[in-house]
């Protein structure tokens, strides 16, 4: 089926609401070994947690919040060598098993600003955009939704130069899961969010453009 694809609008972010939640702040501030940390109000939890995150080294602190996150997917060496690689590199984008770039995006960022800018700083990228001709009602997965993207971006991009099989081909894609962090649609109108590393501002060259699924 073919479909047109309108750009509706492009934003780049330095922190994405809603991923950490109070108790995550909670479980944290006990991990920092900061006291009480159940009765802090909820308005002056991130304070707190980046006072006690700045009360430890960089790379403990970085330890210490990928646990809470990331223990169940990383072994104990691969999260303390990561600990240090987040002060020289940004890992959130670098790592080479792209479905943790989500989780690391986020605990860069938060090492990002309690240290004042030592761990280095890392963007997202949030695409409104309008699908029209769906006039079947078709509900776009990932995968489709970038293949519909591809045709609006620059031949640069690394999507298109990575995945030119699966962009181009009915085959699997299961890396569309992780490079579209989050998707939501209202009718027509859809928003992703993603990487920098993957969207760019420069990547999307085109406002308008048809393409096929």
């Amino acid at each position: 089926m073919k479909y047109t694809v309108q750009i509706n609008a492009f934003e780049a972010l330095d922190k994405i609401p809603n991923y950490w939640t109070n108790d995550d702040y909670r479980q944290l501030l006990a991990l920092f070994d900061f006291p009480d940390a159940q009765g802090i109000k909820d308005d002056n939890l991130l304070e707190m947690l980046q006072m006690a995150i700045t009360d430890f080294e960089p790379s403990d602190a970085a330890s210490v919040v990928l646990q809470h996150k990331l223990s169940d997917h990383l072994a104990e060496g691969q999260m303390d060598q990561l600990s240090h690689d987040m002060l020289l590199d940004k890992i959130s984008e670098e790592y080479p098993n792209i479905s943790l770039h989500y989780d690391l995006y986020n605990i860069n960022q938060l090492l990002h600003k309690a240290f004042n800018g030592l761990f280095p700083s890392t963007k997202a990228t949030l695409l409104h955009f309008t699908i029209f001709g769906n006039e079947d009602g078709r509900d776009f997965s990932k995968a489709d939704v970038l293949r519909l993207l591809q045709h609006g971006l620059s031949p640069a991009n690394l999507i298109v130069r990575m995945f030119d099989e699966q962009l181009s081909a009915d085959v699997d894609f299961p890396d569309a899961e992780s490079i579209i962090w989050e998707m939501r649609n209202e009718g027509d109108v859809y928003t992703v969010l993603t990487s920098e590393y993957w969207l760019g501002r420069d990547d999307v060259v085109r406002g308008e453009f048809g393409g096929e699924v």
